[in-house]
């Protein structure tokens, strides 16, 4: 064999590396705290109101509706840095999470996206030295601004030269994986059930990706009342086992 031909075999190439680095950052291992979050769903089941027979059509709504949301707002984090400017506008890094808060009524729900989102980030700053992700933070600290786990998301695969649609189903299918595992904790819910679900819904997390492709922040249209009371109940419950 001669030396290129080995220097191939050795060493990845630039899509091998990203789709790798991809997988990584939405494994349901990755250290965020996401596993601790509910966003509503422990008061659902603990009301009477989610039960399993429900689970499938109420995550596929989800994803309809707030999916499209986060889609959205990772999307338009994504093209951040490749709008053709030479400068990353913190100015409309921080419009998206603002956005992002307004559109999350419930205190519970935007504290929990906000935590995700800064553990993410510092996750991947962990990782490397990338001068646009920490502009983003430091931005974010000077102006009290929450950072959210989808705009990160989105930032975070620009800079590290990720397919922007890759990267949007990755991210609905972690928060579809996600949900469904909270589900598992407050439900019976089997293992292979919850594998069945999460199978079935990856035409709707297709369908939403690629609805979000031509949609702004401006024309989402995110309506998901039981959700918020779900979020806004879930202190007063008598025992929780998530945060949110």
């Amino acid at each position: 064999m001669n030396k290129d031909a080995a220097q191939t075999q050795n060493y990845p190439s630039h899509d091998e590396m990203a789709f790798l680095r991809l997988l990584h950052l939405t494994d349901s291992a990755l250290p965020i705290g996401s596993l601790a979050h509910s966003f509503g769903l422990e008061s659902l089941v603990s009301f009477g109101v989610l039960n399993v027979s429900d689970l499938p059509n109420f995550l596929k709504n989800y994803l309809q509706e707030s999916g499209m949301l986060e889609a959205v707002a990772c999307r338009e984090a994504f093209r951040l840095t490749v709008s053709g400017s030479e400068k990353f506008s913190t100015h409309a890094w921080l419009r998206i999470n603002d956005q992002l808060s307004a559109f999350k009524p419930a205190r519970e729900g935007r504290e929990g996206s906000a935590a995700l989102g800064r553990n993410f980030l510092q996750a991947v700053l962990a990782l490397g030295d990338y001068p646009t992700l920490r502009e983003a933070r430091e931005a974010a600290r000077a102006s009290g601004v929450l950072l959210h786990h989808s705009a990160v998301f989105g930032l975070v695969s620009a800079t590290l030269a990720f397919d922007e649609d890759r990267a949007v189903l990755a991210f609905l299918h972690q928060l579809s994986a996600s949900l469904i595992s909270a589900c598992q904790r407050l439900m019976p819910l089997g293992q292979t059930e919850a594998t069945r679900i999460l199978w079935t819904l990856k035409s709707a997390i297709v369908e939403v990706s690629n609805r979000s492709a031509n949609c702004t922040l401006d024309d989402v249209a995110c309506f998901t009342p039981l959700l918020d009371w779900g979020a806004m109940e879930h202190p007063a419950l008598p025992t929780r086992l998530f945060i949110s």
